[in-house]
C-alpha cells in the first residue's frame, strides 16, 4: 500500500511534539502573559495528556499515530477566545477523564468502580456546568448498547457518583445554614429559552462551530464506511463517540448560549474521528483532503487571534 507524506505524517513520533510546540505558539500568541492564564495553560496540556492516554489505553488507532492527540490539541487551539476559561478547562478535563474511565468497563456490567469514578468526574464537571447533568441518558444509552455495561448496579453507581460532590457541597452549605448557592446553582437547568437563536454567538464562534461539524460529519462517514477493519469493541467504542458528537452538536443548536462549554465537548469527541479518518485512509483524495483540512484550520485560528 503506497504511503502518501499524510500517513508520513500521521504515523511519525515528531507529530505530537512538533503540534506541542505549535500550541505553545498559538498560547502565547493569544496573549498567555497578558492574561496570565497559567491555571488554564496547565490544564490544556493535561488535557492532551489525557487525550493521548485514551488513545493509548483503548488502543483507538489500529497502527501507531498520535492523531487523535494532535487533531485534539489543534482544534482546541482554534477556539482561542476561550483559553480564559477556567470553567472551560477543568470540564474538558473531567469529561476526557470520564470517558477513559467510563471505557474501562466495556461488557462488564459489574464495573460499578470505573463507573462510579467516571460519573464522579461528571459530578464535578457539573459544579461548573450544571448542564451537563443532561447528557445522562445519552450515557446510558452509550453504556448499554455501546459498551454493554448497564446494569442495575451500575447505574446506581452512577447517580451516587454524581451525587457525591453535592453531597460535600451541601455539608458545607449546611455548616453555613445557607443553601441558596444550591438552588441557584440548578436553576439555569429549566432554562430552555433562545432554541436555534445563533445571534448570540458572534461570526468567530460561528465558522468555528460550523467547521468542526463539518469535520464531525467526515470522521462520522469515513468510519461508518470502514468501520470493519476494526475490531468489534473499537467499533462499539467509536459508536460512543458518534453518539456523543451528535447529541452536542444538536445541543449546541437548541440552547447556543452554553457555546463556550459544549464546543469544548464537541471537539474531545470528534478527535478520535477525524484522527482515524487521518491517520489510516490512504488514497490521492484523503491526501489532498488532509492538508486542505491543515491549512483551514491554521487559517480559523489565525483570524480568531487577530481578531
Amino acid at each position: 500500500m503506497k504511503k502518501y507524506l499524510q500517513n508520513k505524517i500521521a504515523e511519525s513520533k515528531l507529530a505530537l511534539p512538533l503540534t506541542m510546540v505549535y500550541a505553545v505558539i498559538v498560547w502565547l500568541a493569544s496573549g498567555l502573559f497578558g492574561g496570565e492564564w497559567w491555571i488554564q495553560f496547565f490544564c490544556f496540556f493535561l488535557a492532551a495528556f489525557l487525550m493521548m492516554e485514551l488513545n493509548t489505553i483503548h488502543a483507538l488507532i489500529r497502527i501507531y499515530s498520535r492523531m487523535v492527540s494532535c487533531v485534539f490539541i489543534i482544534l482546541l487551539c482554534m477556539i482561542c477566545f476561550l483559553f480564559s476559561s477556567i470553567p472551560g478547562a477543568i470540564t474538558q478535563i473531567c469529561v476526557i477523564a470520564a470517558t477513559i474511565l467510563l471505557f474501562n468497563g466495556y461488557q462488564d456490567k459489574t464495573s460499578t468502580g470505573w463507573t462510579f469514578y467516571s460519573f464522579l468526574m461528571l459530578g464535578i464537571a457539573s459544579l461548573t456546568f450544571v448542564h451537563i447533568l443532561f447528557y445522562l441518558p445519552i450515557l446510558w444509552f452509550i453504556m448499554l448498547f455501546q459498551l454493554q455495561s448497564l446494569s442495575w448496579r451500575t447505574w446506581t453507581a452512577s447517580l451516587l457518583a454524581i451525587i457525591t460532590p453535592y453531597w460535600f457541597w451541601c455539608c458545607w452549605l449546611g455548616w453555613n445554614v445557607d443553601f441558596t448557592p444550591l438552588f441557584d446553582h440548578f436553576l439555569p437547568l429549566g432554562d430552555f429559552s433562545q432554541p436555534f437563536n445563533l445571534s448570540m454567538i458572534n461570526n468567530h464562534h460561528k465558522i468555528t462551530l460550523f467547521y468542526v461539524i463539518l469535520l464531525v460529519i467526515i470522521g462520522i462517514t469515513h468510519y461508518v464506511r470502514k468501520h470493519h477493519d476494526d475490531k468489534i469493541r473499537i467499533r462499539l467504542l467509536y459508536g460512543g463517540f458518534m453518539w456523543m458528537c451528535l447529541t452536542t452538536a444538536t445541543f449546541i443548536l437548541l440552547q447556543p448560549q452554553h457555546y463556550d462549554m459544549l464546543i469544548r465537548i464537541l471537539i474531545i469527541n470528534t478527535a478520535p474521528l477525524l484522527g482515524h479518518f487521518l491517520a489510516l485512509t490512504h488514497t490521492r483524495l484523503t491526501n489532498i483532503a488532509f492538508f486542505i483540512i491543515i491549512a483551514v484550520t491554521l487559517l480559523i485560528t489565525g483570524y480568531n487571534i487577530w481578531m
